[in-house]
């Protein structure tokens, strides 16, 4: 009877948080689109950077909220560890910043945290006991991320799989409904869903497979150089500059050196506006990819705050869309299959990478990306991705392959 009103509980808080992120979710939507639209509008607020990423760490420190990233969230649900009072305000406040004045950075990564902040608030809110509050946070972080994203499978899937502890199995269901519940809210109150028109896919046929495993190869590459560069790059910035301050007002300055060397403004911020064209419009530039890299890198090493996952798709898409133009398939294709590969090699989370794409680009683009992501899985596994999972899915694979070879 016990077991049934805790059950009880955690659905209770399900509902609850997703409620609560789901509302915290439309204004983070809304104020990220709304900065953007005003520097589209006014392209000299690129060269404010380095100022904007000044009263970002101001912000940060006001806040009390030092070195915590998304890992740092993940890791809250895993350990004792708690999480800053003031994490969701200064998350929401540095990514703002960031897409005001042209950090090449995400916001699904900043939603993960904010989620996962507001998340913690309630727990101390309602008292609750380590188990629960580790559920609640992660009804925090699939709420937030489903309301901004407009994807609730894969915002419940994702979460779980990069969680990767028993806890998890309780937690399905809770932070499945906590999902929905925000999606539902942010649907509602006019946030719309990120989806992407694949085209007619083309049918199978031998061509088609060498064609997509050199987009496959291509883009694990890209994802290795891609997260092993965020991870040398924020040591190298901290070695180099140990004061936050001039760390981050150098990185704005590179970034506006960059994009004066460039021409154009389509590295600063998100670039979900360049991943809408090359599915509508079919217009790549083959460079785009690794400048792409090179601005997010600079941006996260250097303490711009937001997320890496929009820039991970931006790389994918256009990375995976340019090998298409030059192999002779479709570019819907070729980007949906990159999108796939990006998100797969970096997160380390295959079923939700089937799920996402489903939502993204319909349920038709399934039987072309299962067999995809698994090779991509399978060939990237042990290589470097964004989150700290990486580790824990290495050692269950092992874990399971020690136990199928004892059975043979």
């Amino acid at each position: 009877m016990i077991k049934v009103k805790r059950y009880a509980l955690w659905l209770l808080l399900a509902v609850i948080t997703g409620g609560v992120c789901g509302l915290c979710g439309v204004v983070f939507s809304k104020a990220v689109g709304f900065v953007t639209d005003v520097r589209a509008q006014n392209g000299w607020l690129i060269y404010l950077l380095p100022i904007g990423g000044l009263i970002s760490v101001s912000v940060y420190k006001l806040c009390r909220v030092k070195n915590i990233g998304t890992t740092n969230v993940f890791d809250c649900v895993r350990t004792e560890q708690s999480l800053p009072k003031g994490l969701a305000l200064s998350v929401f406040c540095g990514t703002a910043i960031s897409h005001l004045f042209g950090a090449s950075v995400g916001r699904e990564g900043a939603a993960l945290q904010i989620g996962g902040g507001v998340a913690n608030i309630l727990g101390r809110a309602f008292k609750l006991d380590e188990d629960s509050r580790h559920i609640t946070v992660m009804c925090g972080m699939a709420a937030l991320f489903s309301a901004v994203f407009g994807t609730p499978l894969a915002a419940w899937i994702f979460v779980l799989e990069v969680i990767l502890t028993q806890l998890c199995l309780s937690a399905a269901i809770p932070v499945l409904l906590s999902s929905v519940t925000a999606f539902i809210i942010a649907t509602l109150l006019g946030i719309h869903p990120e989806r992407f028109d694949i085209g007619i896919l083309p049918q199978f046929s031998i061509s088609l497979v060498w064609k997509s495993a050199i987009i496959v190869v291509g883009c694990i590459i890209a994802s290795f150089v891609f997260c092993k560069s965020l991870s040398l790059g924020k040591a190298l910035f901290k070695k180099i500059l140990r004061n936050e301050f001039l760390r981050i007002a150098v990185g704005g300055v590179l970034i506006v050196a960059l994009t004066l060397f460039v021409g154009n403004r389509e590295y600063n911020g998100g670039g979900i506006d360049i991943i809408e064209r090359v599915f509508n419009d079919e217009i790549v530039h083959y460079e785009a990819f690794a400048l792409k890299i090179l601005f997010t890198v600079i941006c996260v090493s250097a303490g711009y705050k937001g997320g890496e996952i929009i820039p991970t798709l931006f790389i994918g898409a256009t990375l995976g869309g340019g090998l298409a133009l030059l192999l002779g398939l479709p570019v819907g294709t070729g980007a949906a299959i990159g999108m796939a590969v990006l998100f797969a090699t970096a997160t380390k989370c295959p079923f939700a990478t089937i799920l996402l794409c489903g939502e993204m680009f319909g349920i038709t683009c399934v039987p072309l990306i299962i067999p995809v992501v698994i090779i991509s899985f399978a060939l990237s596994h042990q290589l470097q991705g964004l989150y700290s999972n990486s580790k824990d899915i290495i050692n269950l694979i092992k874990k399971y392959r020690k136990k199928l070879e004892g059975y043979a």
